[in-house]
């Protein structure tokens, strides 16, 4: 949650609007690939998402579904927020995974990709807010279902920012 367009509060918003969005689709995504770890990289100056996702995953903890065997699986899995230091380049994914890992926020050299040697040296997916967020839904609804909301060139939803001289900024 760091975005990296000038301008853009799509992130934001998501994060204001729908925490648990987020924390559920991490959540998911992380089950979908074996994950026992999910980061929430949230930007330094973001404070309101910051304690509202903090919130979420408490909640989330609180009611089962995260931690030891959710659902009363016997899987685990710890969903944690890291507040980063608002640089720009933490947009680019391996400037993102430096600066989790408590070092400068400058991109690393390819290959390895963060798919097979990420944070800390363990394999990691990298997914930003929007993509994750949309993740309960479709689980909910289908992917033929979130298509139809496209176009045929560009299946499924995309949020913008509109910005500058316009009558509704957002």
């Amino acid at each position: 949650a760091d975005e990296s367009e000038p301008g853009s509060a799509k992130d934001r918003y998501l994060m204001e609007n729908s925490p648990h969005m987020l924390v559920e689709g991490a959540a998911i995504a992380s089950f979908a690939i074996g994950g026992h770890a999910a980061w929430i990289y949230i930007r330094g100056e973001y404070d309101l998402p910051f304690e509202m996702l903090r919130d979420a995953i408490a909640e989330a903890h609180a009611k089962g579904y995260l931690g030891d065997h959710p659902f009363g699986t016997d899987y685990s899995l710890d969903v944690r927020l890291y507040r980063g230091h608002g640089a720009y380049i933490c947009g680019e994914e391996t400037a993102l995974l430096e600066s989790l890992e408590g070092k400068r926020a400058q991109p690393r050299s390819r290959p390895p990709f963060p798919a097979v040697k990420g944070a800390w040296g363990m394999p990691t997916a990298v997914n930003n807010v929007e993509t994750l967020s949309t993740v309960p839904w479709i689980m909910r609804h289908g992917g033929a279902e979130y298509a139809k909301r496209g176009t045929e060139k560009s299946k499924g939803t995309r949020m913008v920012t509109v910005s500058g001289d316009v009558q509704k900024p957002g």
